[in-house]
C-alpha cells in the first residue's frame, strides 16, 4: 500500500509540475482538509479550487519536489515552489514540508508547513521584512488570500 500512497503523492506533484489543477484535485478525497499558513484550513471544493485559482494565475512558475515518503495511510513531501507574486511583482521561493492523510487510495487530508515570515519578505517586501512576523500582517495575509479565493470562485 504505501507504494501506491508514494505514486498518489508523485503524480499529485508532477500535475502541479504542469500547473494541471484537474489532475492535482482528482488525488483528494471529495471531503479534504488542506491547511497551510496562508490560506488556514480548507475544506473539499474550497481546496480544490484554491489550486485551480493558484495554477491559473501562476506566473514564471516552477516546482521541484522530493523525499516523498509514504505508509498505509500517510505520506510526506518536500517541494519548492518558486514563482512571481502577482500582487507586488516579487519573485517567492517557497519552501514547504507537506504531510498527508490517504484514505481509499485518495488524499484525505493535506497540510503544508512554511515559514510565514519568511514568504512575506519575500513576496511583500519591506513591510514583510518588517511587519511579516506579527499576527497583524499574517492574518492581513490570510483574508486576503482568501477574498482571493471567494473572488475566484465567484467569477467562475
Amino acid at each position: 500500500m504505501s507504494d501506491a500512497n508514494q505514486a498518489l503523492i508523485t503524480r499529485f506533484y508532477q500535475a502541479f509540475q504542469r500547473l494541471d489543477a484537474e489532475a492535482m484535485v482528482a488525488c483528494y478525497s471529495p471531503d479534504i482538509v488542506f491547511s497551510d499558513p496562508v490560506f488556514g484550513t480548507l475544506r473539499g471544493q474550497d481546496a480544490g479550487d484554491m489550486w485551480r485559482m493558484l495554477t491559473t494565475r501562476a506566473k514564471d512558475f516552477s516546482l521541484t519536489f522530493d523525499q516523498v515518503r509514504a505508509t498505509a495511510d500517510s505520506a510526506s513531501a518536500h517541494w519548492v515552489a518558486s514563482y512571481l507574486f502577482s500582487q507586488t511583482g516579487r519573485t517567492v521561493v517557497n519552501d514547504i514540508q507537506a504531510r498527508f492523510v490517504i484514505r481509499d487510495g485518495l488524499i484525505r487530508e493535506h497540510h503544508d508547513s512554511f515559514d510565514l515570515w519568511r514568504w512575506s519578505r519575500q513576496a511583500l517586501g519591506t513591510p514583510g521584512v518588517l511587519l511579516g512576523w506579527s499576527p497583524m500582517l499574517q492574518n492581513k495575509v490570510r483574508a486576503q488570500a482568501f477574498k482571493g479565493l471567494r473572488a475566484f470562485q465567484q467569477a467562475r
